[in-house]
């Protein structure tokens, strides 16, 4: 029995001291394996152009000036055109990894605005990351060539500039108005399919509500002389734009405040002060007036006036689309008229200079035309014979409707001032011209012949020594003038011609006599329209 015991004893499994150590290590690994795991970062792809400033385990990613991570790997890309660089983070930096993140290389940077990064000079590069606002998650990103000039968040407006041509305006200028900084130029670029040159700025709050869709930048760069009757006048902007360059923006004085913009708005960089006073206005619409009377001294660039108001322009004449058909006349035999095509802005009777002003000034010029809204052509200088038009209602001008012209809509129109004196000294004339005074006259000839020969009998039967046929031959000759009196007398046919024909004459005579009264009380009625005087009350007798 005891025997069977000590076999026992000795077949059984005991655990040596030796191995607590390797136990308590493996343990101890298991550990640190678990909490690396719980604690390790993510791991990032950042591409670069270059690898400029970047070495593996040794750059680091900083926010802050904070270290959150260190570049682990840096490789060319698949197309050798570029430089990824493997870097890890630390996991409490996960929630900065946002889809607009943006990393780039800082290093020391002379500029001439400006010197930044002279610490890298003894610390070496790193890498600056900028949180951005987007969706969470991703894990490669675009580094930037330059660094950005304003954070990302950061409260304001982002805006677009553009112009036909470079101004002496870069990145990192500033953004004045009315002389005081408000922001900054971002980044500039050349568009080669729209051939233009565009400029990121950036409007920082509160400022970006000074902002709306009617104020104009222009280039102050340097300073602007001009001469004038008052003596010269400079405009300059800050020390620093006048070395540098810049951009500023403010709204016109004739010019109404618009409308608020969104970000990404894009406005036109004018190259001076003075052009942003030039053509002030956004927004306008085209239309088509037509005049059958001579339009010479009428130019493009004419004014249109609303009751004296300018309210646009002449564009052109449009002679290439009336001259389509290659007719003069129409089918009723009268002039086609000469279709003119003008730009009005609404903006200049003081409507807010945006599109919805445009839609509503349409539509009261269509209902304007109903209630006797007509173009006319008026005379501007009488030395320079310069022509332009007017538009004003007129109650009493015969109905009329809005026509079309290709794309544009017509605006009747209407002949006042001197075409319209014309009209009734032609009408004067044509009453006196279709009076019957040729056969008037001939009437008048015939009877004046028959006294002739009756006077020729008469002085023929005295002469003859035998006055014995004088009886017989003065009644044949009494009866002949009787009988003339009666073809002449009241009520006969001669005498009703003869009547209404005088009739008519007078009433002409009496018409031109009171045109002539009217020049001459007005010695300027053949170019300005007359007023209609009140008769002159009696005076009460003495």
């Amino acid at each position: 029995m005891a025997e069977t015991e000590s076999a026992a004893t000795e077949s059984g499994f005991k655990l040596s001291a030796v191995w607590i150590i390797p136990l308590l290590a493996l343990l101890l690994g298991v550990f640190l394996v678990v909490q690396a795991w719980l604690t390790e970062g993510p791991e990032i792809e950042i591409h670069f152009k270059t690898a400029s400033g970047l070495e593996q385990g040794k750059t680091r990613i900083k926010y802050r000036n904070v270290d959150i991570g260190v570049v682990d790997k840096v490789r060319l890309n698949n197309n050798f055109e570029g430089v990824v660089a493997t870097a890890k983070l630390d996991r409490h930096a996960t929630p900065l990894l946002r889809e607009d993140t943006r990393f780039w290389v800082v290093t020391a940077r002379v500029g001439i605005n400006s010197i930044t990064g002279l610490d890298t000079l003894l610390s070496g590069a790193y890498i600056q990351l900028a949180p951005g606002e987007g969706a969470l998650g991703v894990r490669v990103f675009e580094a930037l060539e330059q660094p950005p000039l304003t954070p990302a968040g950061a409260p304001g407006l982002r805006l677009e500039l553009t112009s036909e041509h470079a101004a002496s305006v870069s990145a990192g200028d500033d953004v004045l108005y009315k002389g005081f900084k408000v922001g900054r130029v971002e980044s500039r670029t050349f568009d080669p399919r729209e051939r233009l040159v565009r400029y990121a700025i950036f409007i920082d709050a509160p400022y970006h509500e000074l902002v709306n869709s009617a104020v104009r930048f222009w280039d102050v760069s340097g300073f602007e002389v001009s001469a004038g009757a008052d003596g010269f006048q400079v405009e300059t902007g800050s020390i620093d734009t006048m070395l540098l360059g810049g951009v500023a923006f403010e709204l016109p004085g004739e010019v109404s405040a618009g409308s608020p913009v969104a970000a990404g708005t894009s406005f036109r960089l004018y190259d001076t002060y003075g052009e942003i006073h030039e053509n002030p206005y956004n927004y306008g619409t085209y239309f088509v007036v037509k005049f059958s009377q001579s339009i010479k001294g009428l130019l493009p660039g004419a004014p249109v006036e609303y009751r004296g108001i300018p309210v646009g322009q002449v564009e052109r004449i449009l002679l290439r689309e009336s001259m389509e058909g290659a007719r003069f006349r129409d089918s009723n035999g009268r002039s086609e008229p000469i279709p003119v095509l003008i730009y009005v802005e609404p903006a200049r009777l003081e409507l807010p200079d945006q599109a919805e002003s445009v839609n509503s000034f349409r539509e009261a010029i269509l209902a304007g035309v109903d209630q006797g809204l007509r173009a006319s052509l008026e005379n501007g200088n009488l030395l320079t014979g310069a022509k332009y038009i007017g538009v004003d209602f007129f109650p009493a001008a015969e109905p009329a409707q809005v026509g079309q012209f290709n794309e544009y809509t017509v605006i009747p129109t209407i002949d006042t001032g001197l075409a319209q004196i014309q009209q009734k000294v032609v009408a004067v004339l044509n009453k006196v011209n279709d009076l019957p005074l040729g056969d008037t006259v001939g009437n008048l000839n015939d009877a004046i012949a028959s006294l002739d020969r009756i006077l020729a009998e008469v002085q023929s039967l005295l002469a003859q020594d035998g006055t014995q046929n004088l009886p017989g031959q003065l009644g044949d000759t009494l009866q002949e003038l009787t009988q003339l009196l009666a073809a002449v007398a009241p009520g006969s046919p001669t005498y009703e011609s003869i009547d209404s024909s005088l009739l008519r004459l007078n009433r002409a005579l009496a018409e031109f006599e009171a045109l002539m009264d009217t020049l001459s009380e007005q010695p300027n009625a053949l170019v300005l329209p007359s007023s209609i005087t009140a008769d002159p009350e009696p005076e009460a007798p003495k």
